[in-house]
């Protein structure tokens, strides 16, 4: 996903984008929706989230 879906993505969430850059808007998202805010952390290496609607950005 673009940066613009993303963050229209974010907005259908509840999450309000403001200026955050796409891998912080993500973590927001995969907070709000109760998951691990792994997205492009280091903890990306060894996410078991097979079903991650973010997995194949994020490797």
């Amino acid at each position: 996903m673009n940066l613009k879906e993303v963050k229209e993505f974010a907005e259908q969430k509840g999450v309000r984008p403001g200026r955050q850059k796409k891998a912080e808007l993500i973590r927001s998202i995969q907070s709000a929706e109760n998951n691990p805010t792994c997205y492009m952390t280091d903890q990306a290496a060894i996410c078991g989230e097979a079903s991650c609607l973010w997995r194949a950005d994020c490797r």
